[in-house]
């Protein structure tokens, strides 16, 4: 039986909820660890506060899928699968470490799409980071897509080949690997299955391997700036993802400046598995 999805959101409209937290030095280094660099000195790097903020449901509350079976923002989709489609940011302060930070989050808009594999609800959620001595230091949106899916229905994941390599100004390569995959989503108490139960992610979700996390491939982008320009700060960063990662590929991840503008200059930035299309690109826009 199809799930209607335009049905099962129509008037879904959580209420607005706020929440406060410190980022502790100790998942900033554990971060920095996972990457093979040394911890960064200073605030945080840009989305470095997803570290922050993580929810710790009840075991009993999980999903089958490892996931919470309900929570605030999480639509009324029956078999719901989760998958982040991408997301923005705007960086007007940097964000501290040890020091009080406050989340308000809002739903900004839920929209049903028809894809290849069938509909799809698009929820965006909006943060904005307070910290105490000033206003909105980070505005973030998040976009995370929803599908009605059950169990051992194989996943429509195109990877088509790249067209040619890319040359771009920066680069790095990195191959996240199970324990990578692990050790990302323990940082983050990310419970969902995909990323390290291989048994559930290929006979239950229908991915052919471990996926790699949409937040650490959008983190991966943003190293580019951080590695190659350290003295310029980031304004704004835009990502979308385009298809699956998955353990074992090895990612290419680079960036080319695209010259000036108003507030700055822009780098376009694009991650893939070497000789597949990208799976995620971004633009990053700097401070002058």
């Amino acid at each position: 039986m199809t799930t209607d999805l335009a049905t099962a959101v129509a008037g879904w409209a959580p209420p607005p909820t706020s929440t406060s937290d410190r980022i502790t030095s100790w998942p900033v280094g554990a971060l920095a660890a996972l990457l093979d660099l040394p911890a960064p000195v200073g605030p945080l790097p840009p989305l470095w506060h997803w570290l922050g903020f993580l929810d710790h449901p009840r075991q009993s509350e999980l999903g089958e899928d490892g996931h919470p079976a309900d929570g605030h923002f999480l639509p009324p989709i029956p078999e719901r699968r989760r998958m982040i489609a991408g997301g923005r940011i705007r960086v007007h302060a940097s964000l501290p470490v040890d020091e009080p930070i406050t989340r308000m989050s809002t739903l900004d808009r839920v929209t049903v799409k028809h894809g290849r594999s069938g509909d799809m609800a698009f929820v965006t959620v909006r943060h904005d980071y307070r910290v105490e001595s000033g206003g909105i230091a980070v505005t973030e949106e998040q976009d995370v897509v929803y599908r009605s899916q059950g169990a051992g229905q194989a996943r429509a994941v195109v990877r088509p080949p790249a067209e040619a390599a890319p040359e771009t100004d920066w680069r790095f390569e990195i191959t996240p690997d199970p324990a990578m995959l692990f050790r990302f989503s323990a940082l983050t108490y990310n419970t969902h299955r995909i990323h390290y139960d291989e048994p559930y992610v290929t006979g239950v979700e229908g991915f052919p391997g471990l996926v790699v996390h949409g937040p650490l491939l959008a983190l991966l982008l943003l190293e580019i700036p951080r590695r190659f320009v350290p003295d310029r700060r980031v304004a704004s960063f835009d990502y979308r993802l385009m298809t699956p990662s998955f353990a074992g590929d090895r990612l290419v991840v680079g960036g080319s400046a695209s010259g000036g503008s108003a507030s700055g200059d822009t780098i376009e930035l694009a991650a893939h598995a070497v000789g597949l299309a990208n799976s995620i690109t971004g633009i990053v826009t700097l401070y002058p």
